[in-house]
């Protein structure tokens, strides 16, 4: 197995989606990360933008729980917040029956 090495800010982030999804962890798959370090005048922190495989069954709903209500969702991060978040597009369901989803987040160093 290949791993990929990711910030710990991003590594949270993505416990925290797989949390959201309501979901087995197996099940919530990583398929792509790219994580970007980001700064403003007086704010430091990253922009992520992670693809997400939803296998098994129940994908469907892990989907929802995930997706529904994102942009507004409270996230506990140690030492980050999460600034924005939002879906690059609507989930899509594959061949296998599983749900791809694309996202984009901006987390701040607390």
């Amino acid at each position: 197995m290949m791993r990929v090495q990711i910030s710990p800010a991003a590594a949270a982030l993505y416990r925290a989606l797989v949390a959201r999804a309501q979901s087995p962890r197996e099940q919530v798959l990583l398929t792509s990360i790219r994580s970007v370090d980001w700064n403003s005048l007086t704010l430091s922190g990253e922009r992520h933008e992670l693809d997400l495989r939803l296998a098994g069954p129940g994908s469907a709903t892990a989907a929802e729980n995930l997706c529904n209500g994102l942009e507004e969702a409270e996230f506990a991060i140690p030492g980050h917040i999460v600034a924005d978040i939002a879906l690059c597009g609507p989930p899509r369901q594959a061949a296998d029956g599983s749900v791809e989803i694309s996202l984009e987040a901006l987390t701040i160093a607390d």
